[in-house]
């Protein structure tokens, strides 16, 4: 089968696109790769929140997938909004690379013991988490890929920069991790690559089959049904981890106000059968322990 790829033309994106292909080819199938850019790549200066979050990295590519010009399209999972497009669908999630988020200090760690410092995050969920833990500190938006925001980061006066671990083990750049921030609940969905396609292409659904990997798909769909139930979007202030423990699905979560001043938490179990269940499940009980006014804020 001959299949047309699309994807953002960021390093990063191009690991997770060269990888989904590379896959396909070992199991016989013909893969050209299209990239295009989004609109969160091309409009750099303006904060996500700002932008309407939901979409700005992936309408380029669903419109691709409408139009026929791609049959599928890879996405980092955590981008992809949760009232994803009419006719599309994710066919396939590949195995979670580690979840966690890092912090790259510009010159050492000792910023940490000081009243004020400044860290650079174009995430409100990570903003809202660091200030909830430092609350002297400060935070300026960043935005860009990795490599842009590294140099930046390298050229400013700021104390440090929050990344994906998984973004800098897929680019080679683990070792520009100072700290990995294990106190920090990631975006749902974070470290996942998802494929879509269209929801009637039956063709290439069965293709792509082999690429699901049945775990990273309950930890996912119970932190995207967390995020969904809270009417949340990819620049929302709220972390979700599902973790399989002993044979339960244990999904921890949090909302924040991005000042940090005001945090809700919430955990839930179930079977891996149950995921989306256990998700909406915490999604209700922290709304009823009052995050509602936070994600207001």
């Amino acid at each position: 089968m001959k299949i047309r790829l699309g994807t953002r033309d960021s390093l990063l994106a191009m690991w997770q696109a060269n990888t989904v292909a590379d896959a396909l080819r070992g199991w016989g199938h013909e893969v050209d790769i299209l990239s295009m850019k989004s609109e969160g790549d091309l409009v750099l200066d303006t904060p996500l929140p700002l932008m309407g979050g939901k979409g700005v990295f992936t309408k380029v590519l669903d419109d691709a997938l409408l139009d026929g010009s791609i049959h599928i399209a890879v996405h980092s999972h955590k981008d992809i909004p949760t009232d994803a497009t009419a006719g599309l669908r994710v066919a396939a999630v590949l195995e979670r690379e580690d979840p966690r988020d890092a912090l790259v200090a510009r010159n050492g760690l000792q910023f940490l013991e000081l009243e004020a410092a400044l860290i650079a995050t174009g995430s409100v969920r990570r903003a809202g988490q660091w200030l909830h833990r430092h609350p002297g500190h400060s935070t300026t938006d960043l935005r860009g890929n990795v490599p842009t925001r590294l140099k930046k980061l390298e050229t400013s006066t700021w104390d440090g920069a929050i990344f994906a671990l998984a973004g800098l083990k897929r680019l080679g750049l683990e070792h520009r991790a100072t700290q990995i921030l294990d106190w920090m609940l990631p975006a749902p969905a974070q470290g996942a690559v998802a494929v879509m396609c269209r929801a009637d292409d039956a063709a290439t659904i069965d293709a792509l089959a082999p690429l699901n990997h049945a775990e990273t798909v309950a930890c996912v769909r119970a932190e995207r049904a967390f995020l969904n139930e809270l009417n949340g979007g990819c620049s929302a202030p709220i972390g979700a981890l599902a973790e399989l423990r002993d044979g339960r699905l244990v999904l921890r979560g949090n909302v924040l106000t991005p000042d940090g001043r005001d945090r809700f938490d919430i955990t839930a179990d179930g079977g891996i059968t149950d995921a989306d269940a256990i998700g909406r499940d915490a999604a209700r009980r922290i709304l009823d322990l009052g995050a509602g006014w936070a994600l207001r804020s």
